[in-house]
């Protein structure tokens, strides 16, 4: 057909034919009612949502930011401190980095990097062990009494006894991805913060994401919890991170909505985004498969979840096979590959006083962002 026939064609066609919209409005309007229903239910003060199919995104704010000590209305580009999301966003992008170029193997005992590291069996752990959370390693390091130094935390990590052996069972832990960022910082000869800005968010325009946000940029933060009398807001939540001094490899990464979907874009695109490559594409398929030993319960892939008591983000349509991580300020990154969508449900639920809960929220968001994508059909993909 030439183009002068398609174009009148195309002037023909009924003026009440639109596109049809990939993401459904009135599934997305669902997620609407259930946050606000949240909020008003006083089990968070804010939230942020981004859902992303194809060319199609949703991105909306909810609530407040902050509640005391004056109420400030939330804003999609407003900064969170993610917590454990943290693993997945800047650690082990950062080990996968290192592993490509040859500077890190992941069979390799962690002691071959940290000499310290032994006694108690733990000369036997390697670095896919931390990865996967299959070490045996406890789930954190104490903070009582308190302590000061990433150097500390260290000497800790390395003094704690197994609670299993090496590829026994899956146990989450934080100590896992303390000793990875360690590693990555002794490796790559840059502290763990730099190594990220210059490898991860700077090639991926990520423009609000970090440790250690600049003081510039408070007003944008929300505030998690009053700790000692001062409201936390761009200083770490964890503890453990926070008397690390903001930087460690299980906590402490600050991010936006917007810059979290380039980052889940990238890993969509298997590895690139915009000319800039981070990883080759059979990475991004290694550390997204599973690659906790066969018959463990708990599937998981390098760092991210695919199916564990810790999945409840995939709700009910999301496939095994899709990816993400929550964090413990109330927060989810959910990759699905299979209809190359994503959801990202970013909130402040421990604000003001920690007593905020948003785990079924977590479930009802991951199942209506499935339920909003209108040319994906998921009931022919097993669970």
């Amino acid at each position: 057909m030439s183009r002068s026939a398609l174009c009148l064609v195309l002037a023909l066609l009924p003026a009440c034919v639109t596109p049809v919209r990939p993401l459904d409005p009135a599934r997305l309007g669902k997620i609407d009612a259930a946050i606000d229903q949240a909020i008003g239910e006083h089990r968070l003060p804010g939230a942020v949502v981004w859902v992303e199919h194809g060319s199609d995104h949703y991105w909306k704010a909810y609530g407040h930011r902050a509640l005391i000590p004056a109420g400030e209305t939330m804003t999609g580009d407003t900064i969170f401190d993610v917590a454990s999301v943290t693993k997945v966003l800047a650690t082990t992008p950062a080990v996968m980095i290192l592993w490509e170029r040859g500077q890190i193997k992941l069979d390799e005992p962690v002691h071959s990097y940290i000499p310290e590291f032994t006694g108690d069996g733990k000369e036997r752990i390697t670095v896919r062990q931390l990865l996967t959370h299959t070490s045996g390693l406890p789930e954190g390091v104490s903070t009582r009494p308190k302590w000061q130094g990433a150097e500390t935390a260290i000497r800790i990590a390395c003094a704690v006894k197994l609670k299993a052996a090496p590829d026994r069972e899956f146990c989450y832990s934080d100590i896992n991805f303390i000793l990875l960022g360690e590693i990555v910082a002794r490796v790559s000869h840059a502290p763990l913060n730099i190594f990220c800005a210059r490898e991860i968010y700077q090639p991926l325009k990520m423009v609000d994401t970090g440790y250690l946000p600049d003081k510039a940029k408070l007003p944008r933060i929300a505030p998690t919890e009053m700790t000692d009398g001062v409201m936390l807001r761009g200083v770490a939540h964890d503890p453990t991170a926070r008397f690390m001094g903001g930087v460690a490899g299980h906590a402490g990464v600050f991010t936006t909505a917007p810059d979290l979907a380039r980052y889940a874009r990238m890993m969509l695109n298997l590895g690139e985004l915009d000319g800039a490559r981070l990883f080759k594409p059979e990475t991004v398929r290694m550390m997204t498969s599973v690659q906790t030993p066969p018959g463990m319960k708990n599937r998981r892939g390098f760092g991210w979840d695919i199916d564990s008591g810790y999945s409840r983000a995939r709700g009910e349509h999301f496939p095994i096979g899709s990816y993400g991580h929550t964090g413990f300020t109330g927060v989810v990154l959910w990759i699905d590959p299979f209809s190359k969508t994503f959801f990202i449900f970013l909130s402040n639920r421990v604000h003001p006083d920690g007593s905020g809960n948003v785990l079924d929220l977590y479930g009802a968001v991951g199942t209506l962002a499935a339920e909003a994508v209108t040319d994906f059909d998921f009931n022919h993909l097993k669970h």
